[in-house]
């Protein structure tokens, strides 16, 4: 049997309708192998900052009396945890820009592992001044400081992977 340009344009058509990414039809020594490279779509999502809960209203005499015993008795919300962070970092965080990550990928802060970091903590930068290189897909970006001052805190370890908008620096301006 001979496969003809028709029934390979109508099996082209049916791989590229479905989810299917590879398919190979032989007949005899002939063979047509099909394949369709998958699609990645990136999503980012927002995540909203935790919100503090007001504790539960104390519960009413009545409320606790025997006849309300088989009543349905709404449970106490969880604790808060109050904030962990220190007075030094909330001193830190109100005199700072944060810079952060225009993407997801690999934090790098020097251009080789063997060369000095662009920046670290205590030098001043520059509007424009390379601060650190992203990774994504194998691309090396690098990425500029939109503010001038003193870095007073490097978030982010070298290496590690970062998110959008993850702050990884804190810079002050008046610094």
């Amino acid at each position: 049997m001979k496969i003809d340009l028709q029934q390979i344009k109508e099996l082209l058509g049916i791989v590229g309708t479905t989810d299917v990414t590879e398919l190979t039809i032989e007949f005899g020594d002939q063979r047509i192998t099909v394949k369709k490279e998958k699609t990645v779509v990136a999503q980012a999502f927002e995540v909203a900052a935790p919100q503090l809960v007001a504790p539960p209203a104390p519960l009413s005499p009545a409320a606790l009396s025997p006849a309300a015993e088989g009543a349905v008795r709404p449970a106490p919300a969880p604790a808060a945890e109050p904030p962990k962070a220190g007075a030094a970092d909330d001193a830190i965080s109100a005199n700072t820009v944060a810079i952060t990550s225009p993407m997801v990928g690999t934090f790098y802060a020097s251009p080789s592992p063997t060369a000095p970091a662009f920046v670290k903590m205590g030098d001043r930068v520059a509007v424009g001044q390379t601060v650190c290189i992203i990774e994504a897909m194998k691309l090396m970006n690098d990425l500029p400081s939109e503010v001038s001052g003193k870095i007073v805190k490097v978030c982010v370890d070298n290496g590690t992977t970062v998110e959008y908008g993850q702050t990884l620096f804190l810079i002050d301006p008046k610094g």
